[in-house]
């Protein structure tokens, strides 16, 4: 027997250990478990009883935004003489039939209950032969768990146990009695003679659930323990017991998220020919206050696009134009802004005693876009020490991260920057998150600016304690959703396709696994069949770790960078599954366990509680550097991306920093740790157009032009970690004119800009050695 308390239950869907429960289904359920335990009477029938247990489970069988259980409840007769409780799989008694509770009277535990070290009961026997007429007689397949309870005691099963223990031992005796093949035709006669021996014969591989309710008495009353209630919570939630998708699809697009912040760019959803655009406002429904027209009027009164350098490239006729540069501009403001709530999130987590104080992204602070401004410009992109007094007065936590999302763009340079924009009113949406002080939905407009901030402000951007219950009615939206977003806007002209979470775990999990076996066989010799004999094989793991770092990864068609997001995931599940994911003094984190759930990180200790980390302590510093330094060498040597897109190019980058961002930690000093520059990795190309293969030996040429390939590595090793501007500027100058020299050689001084173009793909070569190519999204697709 294996026996589970709910938390050893939970920990092995970690989507669902992690998901945070919202009050507005936990209140209801807590409410039906004191109503069920104060109304318990061993003295009244089992009909009396099973009428609590069908309250309790209406209560407490309600999905994400379900007024009312969607389930039906009802007795079922399984057996003759008597009927037990099912739930059926929908809201009628034809839908198929989900969950089997055989229930007993509380004064009745002694004689028919199975005991925790003693699972062969008649309740056990019953809940078998139950499970047979469903699964036999009825046809059902899509039985999720089955359920002995006397109300205090309960004991879960999963039904695919069932399937694989009891079927094929059982399903000619079964079939014989009801038919009445055998010498006994009661069900006490199935029970002792066929059920009671079949059970013996598997009691010691069945694995349950157990848990008796009075042992929550005290915690109910006093509220003590909120980790135990929530996952008492988790184990009677539908999510648990009819296995519904993961409540915690970080990859699920929030509609109400989308459209209103859409609303705000100045954007809107239309479909032509089955595809979904995004489009400009019709002339009558613009609105002068939106990100989009408020950035178009400024260009335009400016005469801005006198400025752009190539402006046939952004469309054909002015207004084309006017719109993709006030695009590409607001994609930029809105980049960086969901950074900043992110980054304001994660401090918000890691000072919870002084919340208050690390709140910046707000109204009260930030009154016009020329604050945003300084923000951007003054804040983010200087050193704390840098920072003008006013600058230092306005934001004194705002953390430097030395990232390059914080510098003003060559669009920016020519055109507007969002200080430019005037503070103009805008409508509320019509379906807006925001509330009036009575709880219904704002009406009127207001303040542009304001209205984004508070729009986001009603959101949960992951600030949260993981796994806990969640003390307020905020949706989540985490940096996966605004990946999902950005590709649907990005693909605003020929409408775009976001590769879903699985199929990009699933590509990233049977790829790169198979190129790691590859990589060991071809630097040891080891032939390995798989992770776990690889395993066994290495005694090297500082060795073993620089071989999956000498990996390349290279999406041809990056798009938001979902597959490179996966990517960084898997590489670092697979180094923990290996036992070479290393701490910077060289230690192995040997005792937490790291795997990729809902296409996410999920990092838990051996008890099973999730990582989170809290500065000042000794382990959880040495466990969130090494995490942040681990995926910062596998972003700047391991991942490259190529997208013609402009704006895809940016957004991908966006989401490699949030997910460094994901595991900063404060340094010695005090200070947060900086983000490399990573933006070289990810480069603007056609990668459909190639002179040569990603092979060729490009040296020769470099040395005509009077350099070479270490000479090009050494800059960019350089610039990931260069901490200033000017750094930054002199080694992309290095770098520009190691490429001007380069095309020189080949094509001597014709300007051609079609042949530089198509250098940009063929350049990514000297920063390769070996690339790992995605699969297109066309075969992933198909």
């Amino acid at each position: 027997m294996i026996r589970q308390t709910p938390r050893q239950a939970l920990a092995e869907n970690k989507s669902l250990l992690k998901w945070r429960p919202p009050l507005d289904r936990w209140r209801p359920w807590r409410s039906a478990l004191v109503a069920l335990l104060d109304q318990v009477k061993e003295s009244e029938t089992e009909e009396f009883h099973k009428t609590l247990v069908r309250d309790y489970l209406t209560a407490t069988l309600r999905g994400e935004g379900e007024k009312t259980c969607p389930y039906f409840i009802n007795v079922k007769n399984y057996a003759q003489g008597g009927g037990d409780l099912v739930v059926h799989g929908g809201k009628t008694a034809e839908s198929p039939v989900a969950v089997i509770l055989e229930l007993k009277r509380p004064g009745d535990r002694v004689t028919e209950m199975p005991k925790p070290d003693r699972l062969n009961s008649k309740a056990l026997q019953q809940l078998v032969f139950y499970f047979l007429q469903e699964r036999l007689q009825g046809g059902n397949l899509e039985l999720k768990r089955l359920v002995i309870s006397n109300l205090y005691e309960w004991f879960i099963f999963d039904a695919a146990q069932f399937e694989r223990l009891f079927v094929e031992r059982l399903e000619k005796l079964f079939l014989d009695f009801q038919s009445g093949r055998l010498t006994g035709r009661t069900t006490d006669y199935f029970y002792e003679n066929i059920a009671q021996s079949a059970i013996a014969e598997v009691e010691g591989q069945l694995k349950f659930v157990y848990l008796d309710l009075r042992d929550y008495g005290s915690i109910l009353k006093e509220e003590t323990d909120e980790q135990a209630l929530t996952d008492l919570f988790k184990v009677f939630a539908p999510e648990y017991w009819l296995k519904l998708p993961s409540a915690n699809d970080s990859n699920r697009l929030d509609e109400g998220f989308y459209n209103e912040l859409l609303h705000l760019m100045g954007l809107t959803v239309v479909k032509s020919k089955g595809k979904k655009l995004i489009q400009r406002l019709g002339e009558k429904e613009r609105l002068p206050g939106s990100l989009l027209e408020n950035a178009i009027t400024q260009i335009q009164s400016l005469d801005k696009l006198a400025s752009l350098e190539d402006p046939l490239s952004y469309g054909e006729t002015e207004e084309e134009q006017l719109f993709s540069a006030a695009l590409a501009l607001v994609i930029v403001w809105v980049n960086r802004v969901l950074f900043l709530k992110l980054l304001e999130a994660q401090l918000l987590s890691y000072h919870r005693e002084e919340r208050d104080l690390y709140r910046f992204l707000n109204g009260d602070q930030i009154k016009d876009y020329g604050v945003l401004q300084q923000l951007f410009f003054e804040v983010l992109a200087a050193p704390v020490a840098e920072r003008s007094p006013a600058a230092q007065g306005k934001f004194p936590r705002v953390p430097y991260l030395n990232s390059s999302l914080f510098e003003i763009t060559d669009l920016e340079r020519r055109t507007i920057v969002i200080s430019n924009l005037q503070n103009e009113e805008l409508p509320v949406f019509k379906g807006t998150v925001l509330l009036d002080d009575g709880g219904k939905a704002r009406t009127g407009s207001m303040s542009a600016l304001a209205y984004l901030l508070a729009f986001l402000n009603a959101y949960d951007f992951g600030s949260g304690e993981t796994g806990l219950l969640k003390q307020d009615q905020k949706r989540l939206i985490n940096s996966s959703v605004l990946g999902l977003i950005f590709e649907r806007i990005n693909g605003y002209k020929d409408g775009s396709f976001f590769t879903p979470a699985f199929i990009t775990m699933y590509m990233c999990r049977e790829t790169i696994r198979r190129a790691v076996l590859q990589k060991f066989r071809e630097v040891k010799g080891w032939d390995c069949a798989d992770l776990t004999e690889l395993y066994n094989r290495i005694d090297d793991r500082g060795e073993a770790n620089e071989i999956v770092n000498s990996l390349k990864i290279c999406d041809p068609a990056v798009g938001s960078g979902h597959f490179l997001v996966s990517s960084l995931n898997e590489m670092i599940a697979i180094k923990s599954e290996l036992g070479i994911l290393r701490d910077r003094s060289g230690k192995v984190l040997r005792d937490y366990h790291i795997a990729v759930v809902d296409d996410e990180l999920a990092i838990t200790d051996e008890e099973g509680r999730f990582f989170e980390y809290r500065p000042g302590g000794r382990e959880s510093q040495r466990v969130q550097e090494a995490l942040f330094h681990e995926k910062q060498t596998i972003i700047e040597g391991c991942l490259f991306g190529v997208d013609i897109n402009e704006n895809s190019v940016k957004i991908c980058q966006l989401r490699l920093w949030i997910e460094l961002l994901k595991n900063a930690y404060y340094r010695a000093d005090g200070q947060l740790e900086t983000l490399p520059n990573i933006d070289i990795n990810i480069k603007r190309g056609n990668s459909l157009i190639s002179r040569f293969p990603l092979d060729s030996d490009l040296s020769g040429a470099l040395r005509k032009a009077g350099s070479d390939v270490a000479r090009f590595r050494g800059a960019v090793r350089q610039y990931h970690h260069a901490l200033s501007r000017v750094e930054r500027r002199e080694l992309l100058g290095l770098m520009a004119r190691i490429k001007e020299g380069f095309r020189t050689t080949l094509f001597g001084t014709d300007p051609n800009k079609a042949k530089l173009r198509q250098l940009e793909g063929e350049l990514f070569s000297l920063q390769n050695q070996t690339v790992l190519f995605a699969e297109s999204k066309a075969e992933a697709r198909a």
